[in-house]
């Protein structure tokens, strides 16, 4: 499980994925998580501007992305 550590009050779900390396860049992100790839806290996301807040679980390709302060 990869750990993103929030620098703000939140971090955008197109972010989190390409800080944690799950995809190249925001063009890799927007396609994975339109196409209904990506689960936030267990429910798929279709927005990639979706705020991820302190203790959010991303799930992408059998992998996760936990959100800490």
């Amino acid at each position: 499980m990869e750990i993103i550590k929030l620098r703000d009050e939140y971090i955008k779900l197109g972010q989190a994925l390409k800080a944690a390396g799950f995809v190249e860049d925001g063009v890799e992100a927007k396609f994975v998580i339109t196409e209904g790839q990506v689960f936030v806290n267990g429910e798929v996301d279709l927005r990639r501007g979706r705020k991820l807040y302190e203790n959010d679980i991303v799930s992408y390709d059998g992998k996760e992305i936990k959100i800490t302060k």
